[in-house]
């Protein structure tokens, strides 16, 4: 699953090497809402722990991840459960609205309408799955 959200980058913490191929970088996201605040803490993994490098504390972003989780048995067999929230495109404020506007047809009138000739396929394309 993959979701987005925007906010301002709260805390970001070093890379931790876990071991020669794999690496975690932990950051904390500050997302508003309603009248409180939420700090949420999200992770990159592997080559995508340089992605908060240029960012600096405070700077707005938006953030694509996907939710993970996974189960635990301890030692004493008590089982523990855990929930990551995997970043994987990380934008700065600015950079997402530099996005063209080509990208992202909006509509600004009822009348603009996509029409059929907008659609992507042909009269030849059989796009069912059966």
């Amino acid at each position: 699953m993959s979701f987005e959200i925007s906010g301002k980058l709260y805390k970001k913490f070093d890379t931790n090497k876990i071991s020669e191929t794999f690496k975690k970088r932990e950051f904390v996201l500050e997302v508003q809402d309603g009248s409180y605040p939420q700090l949420i803490k999200f992770q990159l993994l592997k080559d995508r722990v340089s992605l908060i490098d240029s960012v600096n504390e405070g700077d707005e972003l938006k953030l694509s991840f996907n939710i993970s989780g996974r189960e635990y048995t301890k030692p004493n067999g008590d089982v523990i459960y855990f929930t990551n929230l995997d970043a994987w495109r990380v934008e700065t404020a600015a950079a997402a609205a530099a996005t063209p506007a080509a990208s992202k047809k909006a509509f600004k009138n009822p009348t603009d309408f996509p029409s059929a000739a907008d659609e992507p396929f042909s009269e030849n394309t059989d796009d069912l799955p059966f």
